[in-house]
Formats: C-alpha cells, structure tokens, sequence
C-alpha cells in the first residue's frame, strides 16, 4: 500500500508540470495588461510601462514561466498583484468558505441521493422509480442561480428564518452559528448534485442486483433488508464512490455561480475576480492547488476500493 501510494505520488509530478506549462501559457493569452488594470484608464502610457516593468512582465514568457516555477517548488506561488500579499495567503483566506460549503453540500448529496437510487432500484419500473427518476432529472434542469435566488426569496426576504448572503469567518469568531449563512448555498449546490448520484446508484444497484449470489442470499433466506444494503449496496458503492470523489472536488473548487449569487468569499468567486482584474499569480495558484486536489482526491477514492471490496489489492 505504502509503495503503491509513492507511486502515485510521483506520477502526480509530471501531471503537476503539464498543467503548470498549460496555465501559464494560457493565461498569458488572455487580453488585458495588469498593469493598466490596476492603474485605471486615467493612466498614461508611461505609468504603466513603468508598473509593467516593475512586476516583471516584460521579460520574455519562457524567464517568467521558469522564475514562477522555482518559487513553486520552494513553496512561493508569488505575491497577488491585486491583493499585494502572497498567493497562497489569499487563497487560504478565501478556502474556509468553500471547505465548509463543499462538506455541508457533499453530506447532503450523499444522505439525499444514496437512500432514493437504492429505494428506485428496488422499487424498479413502479410508480416509485419512475418519479424518483422524474424528481432527478426536474433537479438536474433546474438553473443554480434561479433555484438560489428563489431560495434567497422565500427563507431570507418572506419568512426571515435565514440569512441571504455573505459568511463571517467560523475559525475567526469560533461562532458556529455561522453555518446557518451556508444552508440555502449548500441546497442550491445539492439538487443538481444530486440529480447525478441518484441515477448512478439506481443504475449500479441494477447490475449488482442482477447477479446471481444476491439470487443466493436470497434462497438462504436472508432479510430482503440485508440483502440489499449489506449485499448489494456494498458491491455498488465502487462506482458510486468515484463519483462522490470528483463531485466533493468540483464543490470545493467550482461553485462560481452560487458563489456570487449568495456574495460569499470562496475560491470559486476568487478565481473570476482574479480573471477580471488579469490577477495571473493568484489564477495560476488557485488553478495549480484545484489540479492537486483533483490528483489527491482521486488517489483517496482509488484507496477505498480496497476498504469497500478486499479483492482490491494496492501493491
């Protein structure tokens, strides 16, 4: 186990360089000076050369890539051109929000999603499958910035029982009251999340339950009930806990609507206010750390097959 994961880990380096060389190249693509951005359209030309040349962004592409490379090995992705302080600083600052809004948004997600594909499965081709599946597809379709904006309506303007917008800091005030700024977010994020999983379980759930030692525990005489969720749902969970992995990784890095519809501080605002204010060193950090966490969080659920299913060996 030990070697396998020291294997992956060094396989993550050169996946690390690709997107590093992609990022940077590509952001240096997008129009716009920074320069010009921070001193405003009263500027002259030569107030922003000047700036320009201070920052570094007049040298050749390939010297800015390699001296923005190194400080990443040391751990230094550079100072925010915006926010005059080092990147990862800034990125720290805006990861609370969306560690927190990810988690309450996953554990919803998944107590949701899970029970209603496996009760579809069972209950498959009834009245009951074919309006779980009706429900799934209705959330699936619904826009995020519609259903939070008619959230934000009803629970914060009509009936006054929820805060509409903005998050104060939990680690700062130790005040975890707080979490109620995040409940309306985090449903927004869980219908269409939800959508995806419940299909996927029922349709795991299928297959498995189609083979033909659930047809044995069945003829043993075992509980329907243990047949399903110790037999069935264990062997389906392979599928569906790839799933959850990338969709716990997209909820801490990509809420970029709901973000800005509830005014909250996260790394998915963050990455569009970066890309307006032609921010390159906080757009090519916060784009590195969401590539890490996609490897990282990949090598978590290739790790749990083995705890789901011990025929899964990591050697």
């Amino acid at each position: 186990m030990i070697a396998y994961v020291i294997r992956r880990f060094l396989v993550m380096i050169p996946s690390l360089l690709l997107a590093a060389v992609f990022v940077f190249s590509f952001i240096h693509l997008i129009p716009g000076n920074p320069a010009a951005v921070m001193l405003g359209t009263n500027a002259t030309a030569e107030q922003v050369e000047r700036l320009r040349k201070e920052m570094g962004l007049d040298r050749p592409i390939p010297i800015q890539f390699f001296e923005w490379l190194k400080g990443v090995f040391r751990g230094d992705f550079g100072d925010s051109i915006f926010y005059n302080k080092p990147v990862l600083q800034v990125i720290a600052g805006r990861a609370e929000t969306s560690l927190f809004l990810g988690s309450i948004s996953l554990f919803l997600v998944i107590g949701i999603s899970i029970p209603i594909g496996v009760i579809s499965a069972v209950k498959y081709n009834t009245w009951v499958d074919q309006l779980t599946l009706g429900a799934a597809m209705f959330g699936a379709s619904i826009p995020t910035f519609w259903l939070g904006l008619n959230l934000m309506l009803l629970f914060s303007t009509f009936l006054n029982i929820l805060p509409s917008s903005g998050f104060p800091s939990i680690v700062k005030t130790g005040n975890l009251l707080n979490l109620r700024y995040l409940i309306l977010p985090a449903v927004t994020l869980t219908a269409p999340n939800s959508a995806l999983l419940v299909r996927l379980t029922r349709s795991s759930m299928l297959d498995v339950m189609r083979e033909d030692y659930i047809s044995t525990a069945r003829a043993k005489g075992l509980e329907e009930r243990i047949v399903v969720y110790v037999h069935a749902l264990r062997n389906a969970m392979i599928s569906i806990v790839s799933v959850i992995g990338f969709t716990f990784a997209a909820l801490l890095s990509g809420t970029v609507v709901t973000e800005t519809v509830f005014s909250l501080p996260g790394v998915g605002r963050l990455i569009v206010q970066s890309i307006l204010r032609r921010d390159y060193p906080t757009i090519q950090g916060i784009i590195l750390v969401v590539v890490f966490l996609y490897l990282f969080i990949n090598l978590l659920t290739d790790l749990s097959y083995a705890l789901i299913d011990p025929r899964i060996r990591h050697d």
